[in-house]
């Protein structure tokens, strides 16, 4: 049994073969040296050297990546590059001009290399950027480095200079040949990239799976996060995707666990950063997000990671990148991320089927059926198109997002599920979609990755039958999906599809609980303002014209302060007529509006209370029991 402990971890824990892992073609090149230092952190600056070869040319051009792998929205992380300037070595100053809003150009003087120095501002908290402050660094390698834009493979040598009180540099890059601390070496610009680099004092994790160093670090545990007990699940995580792929495709890998109250993660090839809050250990619901997370990230060290979409790569970091296939690599990683918590065993039946704990202006636990058939925008985009517009479109949400979009994660996830459902049906349980992203990874996770129609062909040949109807259907139109047969083949059953005894007894039950009053607005308190923050189509609210901003100030001639807004709603019932006092774009106005009887959770997903004996097992097979 592999223990568990929290110690510091020696800068040479494992030493490379560099010379074997680095191509002969970038071997022949001169490799790029940084210096990142720390002088003030607390002002939020890191500043870069870049020692860049010149190869005798006259002028190098340099570049930074305007996005980062599995972020796709162009960030212009130029914009965070401050007093570039160039010289030779011996000191003398060298011309260094911006060619483009991403690139410099740097006279050489005949000089065999040059030194560019740069600061770089670093102040969000958040896994496609940097973060800086007098506590640690964590830094973004396309959002933090420089390099020449020849396309050139060369490697990539960095060595961190920690600020004043911290000990420990931590990335899942090797170390550079030698042995020297806080020194590393990157093969190549595309693994540089995808480096995260830690600075600080971590509370850190060591545990090994199958020979195979792993490392948790938690920065910001503040006495509240329970580190043993992540690490151990962690661990537990590690174990059961390992069991789902076959092996483990790196020699060492780091989780960066920044418990900075902010909230995301971002997959990295022998690494992620995850962000979340020291307190969600304390609570059931937020620690089973945490593990979630962890678990959806770590998943992505196989698919995206090296089971990729064929536009993905290789990576052209200043244009963007369009695909359909999102829904492969974040969909079917967001089936998979609750399932393999449960696989772990760190989760019941009862949690997995309820869905993910609210997210913001949530107030419940919702599953992805339920937040599929509950956004207007499943009418409107399918899903491949969400996929190929997610630069212009998912990162870009506005307030009518919900009636016109659909996620791919979210219903990316709910084909997946039907998909899975699907094969193992056609093979009486013998496959499923763990098979096809097997057999798609040992087919496609070298350097060209997979297009649409090979998945989907590959789909096709572990269920032995022709599913070009089902992904049509899935993929490329707005018609409703059909859960009946995933739902009969697992024993799984809606809320809406409770015999009518059941339903009628619920009423019973519920018969001394007046209705509530329903707009289908959802609001937020601004500065002490109740402003409005989405509107469904087909609601009250819709059809009475709010708007969001609209700051709502009254009903019929009462104020209502915006701690009171739901509290006041009860007083109300379906059916009623009111007039609502509102301030758009700072006039008044009123609304008249009918209240509205809110639609029940139809899409609730539970176990048939008497399930069949076959039923039983093809859950128990489905969920790794």
């Amino acid at each position: 049994m592999t223990s568990t402990r929290r110690r510091p971890i020696p800068p040479t824990l494992i030493l490379w073969c560099i010379m074997t892992t680095i191509p002969a073609a970038a071997l022949a090149a001169e490799p790029v040296r940084y210096a990142l230092r720390f002088p003030a952190p607390q002002t939020h600056y890191v500043e870069v050297e870049a020692r860049i070869p010149t190869a005798g040319k006259p002028e190098v051009e340099l570049m930074m990546p305007v996005w980062t792998p599995g972020s796709y929205l162009v960030r212009e992380y130029a914009k965070g590059v401050e007093d570039l300037a160039a010289r030779k070595p011996d000191g003398s100053e060298l011309t260094a001009a911006k060619s483009r809003k991403n690139r410099w150009k740097v006279a050489t003087g005949g000089a065999d290399e040059v030194v560019v120095t740069y600061r770089v501002y670093g102040r969000t908290m958040a896994v496609q950027a940097n973060w800086i402050d007098s506590a640690f660094a964590m830094l973004q390698g396309a959002a933090t480095f420089l390099t020449p834009a020849d396309g050139v493979a060369r490697p990539h040598e960095v060595v961190v200079d920690p600020a004043q009180g911290w000990k420990q540099s931590v990335t899942a890059l090797p170390p550079a040949p030698g042995g020297k601390p806080h020194h590393y070496v990157a093969a190549d610009y595309d693994t540089l990239v995808d480096s995260p680099i830690y600075a600080g004092n971590p509370a850190l994790y060591e545990f090994t799976v199958d020979g195979v160093p792993h490392v948790l670090l938690n920065e910001g545990e503040g006495g509240l996060w329970d580190g043993p007990r992540s690490a151990r699940d962690v661990e537990a995580i590690v174990r059961a995707e390992k069991a789902f792929w076959g092996s483990l495709p790196y020699d060492r890998y780091v989780f960066f666990n920044i418990l900075g109250e902010a909230g995301g993660g971002l997959e990295h090839k022998n690494s992620t950063v995850l962000m979340g809050s020291r307190w969600a250990t304390r609570t059931r619901a937020s620690y089973l997000a945490w593990l979630n997370l962890v678990a959806h990230e770590f998943f992505h060290t196989w698919n995206v990671k090296r089971l990729r979409p064929a536009e993905l790569g290789p990576f052209d970091y200043e244009n963007e990148v369009h695909t359909p296939s999102l829904w492969v690599a974040e969909g079917i990683t967001s089936y998979y991320d609750r399932l393999i918590v449960r696989r772990a065993g760190l989760c019941t039946v009862a949690e997995y089927l309820a869905g993910d704990p609210p997210s913001a202006g949530e107030d419940r636990t919702i599953n992805d059926v339920e937040r599929l058939q509950t956004t207007p925008g499943r009418l409107v985009q399918p899903l491949e198109e969400s996929s190929y517009d997610a630069w212009i479109k998912f990162y870009r949400r506005d307030e009518n997002t919900p009636n016109t979009q659909v996620s791919y994660y979210v219903k990316g996830a709910v084909v997946a599920f039907l998909l899975d459902a699907e094969i193992r049906r056609a093979t009486n349980d013998a496959k499923s979609l763990d098979d096809v992203m097997r057999l798609a990874y040992s087919r496609y996770s070298g350097d060209r990755g997979f297009t649409a129609e090979e998945f989907e062909k590959t789909a096709a040949e572990v269920a032995g039958t022709d599913l070009a109807a089902f992904f049509r259907r899935a993929l490329r139109t707005t018609d409703e999906l059909d859960y009946a047969a995933a739902c009969d083949w697992f024993g799984l059953r809606f809320a809406k599809d409770k015999p009518e005894k059941k339903a009628d007894a619920d009423k019973d039950k519920d018969k001394d609980k007046p209705a509530k009053a329903w707009l289908g607005l959802t609001t937020k308190n601004e500065d002490g303002r109740l402003v409005v923050g989405h509107v469904k189509r087909d609601t009250p609210g819709f059809e009475a014209g709010f708007n969001v901003g609209d700051e709502i100030l009254g009903v019929g001639e009462d104020r209502i302060p915006p701690s009171q807004w739901s509290r006041r709603l009860e007083a109300f019932r379906p059916g009623d007529k009111v007039s609502v006092l509102i301030a758009r774009r700072d006039r008044f106005q009123r609304l008249d509006v009918t209240f509205g009887l809110e639609p029940p959770r139809d899409w609730t997903l539970e176990l048939l209370p008497e399930p069949t004996d076959a039923q039983k097992a093809r859950r128990k097979a489905w969920m790794g029991e």
